[in-house]
């Protein structure tokens, strides 16, 4: 069998490459060793876990909220089985979708593991063990991550487990041990919290998403504080052992002080993901890894001619819709086209209650290059929106450039952040100035309204004069 492109891996990088080449009038093989399309992120990552999120924070409502917005009800009890049957509901109806795809673009699904015999030539292993070959012209390389387990704490899949095994617990935690306070171990914490699980989250860094604005971490924290959550931040895990029915963790400050001992029916490893290239035979075409993941150049073709490599085995950040975009980036370059990618204005959310939402630089990154920025910020508790709906928590921060006012950073704590940061990567990609938006009509009352009041915030004060209540009645009038 002869292919123009052919996808190793269906994840979000790879179905969507698979997809764009077809497109462009490609014949298109796309190899998958599972039974379902769709990779990590739709069957045990970004969909399941979303799925469970929304149905926490239903029942955490229903038990917290309700009583407040004058709706009575006796108190809801947890249906774990349900909760976890929804979820899987909502991944096939997802993984099924893909498939459709694949057959609507006449893209040929090769079900097996996938490994180079050479650069042109494709064996392909099925479950049974059968083998067979095909040729193929470019090969796009998007075989994505696994989770990374800690070299005293490997993952048993009944106790000490990943994130994968996170969502399909049979019970509710009564404990539930979180190492990593990252996006995975923060989100999947804050289901168990507002189910009824106790949760202690060990983070070996002093702040909570590290990786986003440190003023973030502090907010969700505070924030999930109020779910139960407990949090050891500086602290460096020591051991975690499986005794039957309880793990037992050791963990010390990491700048000295008292070790702790915590005690619970699970742990959930989260310390980061690896990328995922067993089994490819890489080392058949000449391609060696740089600290694990496969090196590319700007066009994301490695040293082998006429093989791409995209998504999370590739440098950047383990993210669905990064992988989705280097996808098309290389179906176009394939076709001759010249498409573009800013890595910088590639958003990250975490999708936690409030959610968290983060695009562009952050602030420490602008004072350690020596950047002269100036900040916005607008409380969600001035904002009517927020008010009406309860969701009081969390901020808007717009960074800038102090000379130019061009925008230089957007983070967002609180309700709707994952649709609003949409709004602020558009505004970057065209280079817009704090006053730009703060000029622009919003609806009232919105929560993008509060995206608007920092960048008002962030203006210069000779322009502008403002005056906000908590109310969010708000008068700007131009300087006498």
């Amino acid at each position: 069998m002869q292919y123009n492109v052919t996808v190793i891996g269906s994840g979000p990088g790879g179905y969507v490459a698979a997809i764009r080449c077809a497109q462009l009038g490609f014949k298109t093989a796309l190899i998958e060793k599972y039974d379902t399309l769709g990779g990590t992120c739709l069957n045990v990552g970004c969909i399941p876990s979303k799925a469970l999120l929304d149905s926490s924070e239903h029942f955490h409502n229903a038990a917290h909220t309700f009583k407040e917005h004058g709706i009575d009800i006796n108190p809801p009890k947890v249906n774990i089985t349900q909760m976890i049957n929804r979820k899987a509901g909502v991944v096939k109806a997802n993984v099924d979708g893909i498939a459709y795809l694949m057959k609507k673009n006449k893209i040929e699904v090769l079900a097996g593991v996938g490994s180079f015999i050479d650069k042109n030539t494709i064996k392909i292993v099925s479950k049974d063990g059968k083998e067979s070959q095909i040729t193929t012209e470019k090969v796009i390389i998007a075989t994505g991550s696994k989770p990374t387990p800690l070299p005293f704490a490997p993952f048993d899949k009944k106790r000490i487990i990943s994130s994968t095994e996170a969502l399909e617990l049979k019970e509710v935690p009564k404990h539930l041990i979180v190492i990593g306070g990252g996006v995975i171990g923060m989100e999947l914490g804050s289901v168990y919290a507002r189910i009824g699980s106790k949760v202690s989250v060990v983070e070996y860094l002093d702040s909570l998403i590290p990786t986003m604005d440190l003023a973030l971490g502090k907010e969700l924290m505070k924030s999930t504080k109020k779910l139960g959550m407990d949090f050891y931040l500086g602290h460096k895990v020591t051991a975690v052992e499986n005794k039957g029915k309880e793990v037992v963790l050791k963990a010390e400050p990491k700048n000295g002080g008292a070790a702790i001992e915590l005690k619970g029916d699970y742990c959930l490893v989260s310390v980061g993901r690896r990328p995922y290239t067993d089994g490819l035979g890489l080392d058949k075409i000449g391609i060696e890894l740089d600290k694990g993941k496969i090196p590319v150049d700007d066009h994301l073709k490695t040293k082998v001619e006429n093989v791409y490599a995209i998504s999370d085995v590739v440098r950047g950040a383990m993210l669905a819709h990064k992988a989705e975009e280097e996808g098309v980036l290389v179906a176009e370059q394939i076709a001759g086209q010249k498409p573009h990618i800013n890595y910088n204005l590639i958003p990250g959310v975490v999708y936690t209650w409030p959610e968290v939402a983060s695009v562009g630089f952050t602030e420490e990154q602008l004072k350690a290059d020596g950047k002269a920025y100036k900040t916005g910020n607008f409380p969600y508790k001035a904002l009517g929106r927020a008010r009406a709906s309860m969701d009081l928590d969390g901020f808007v921060k717009i960074l800038a450039d102090k000379s130019t006012d061009e925008i230089l950073g957007v983070h967002i704590i609180g309700a709707r952040a994952a649709d609003m940061i949409a709004a602020g990567v558009t505004a970057m990609e065209f280079r817009a100035s704090a006053e730009d938006i703060a000029r622009t009509s919003h609806a009232h009352p919105t929560y993008m309204e509060a995206v608007k009041e920092a960048c008002l915030a962030a203006t210069p004060i000779d322009r502008y004069t403002c005056r906000v209540n908590v109310f969010n009645l708000s008068g700007c009038v131009q300087p006498a």
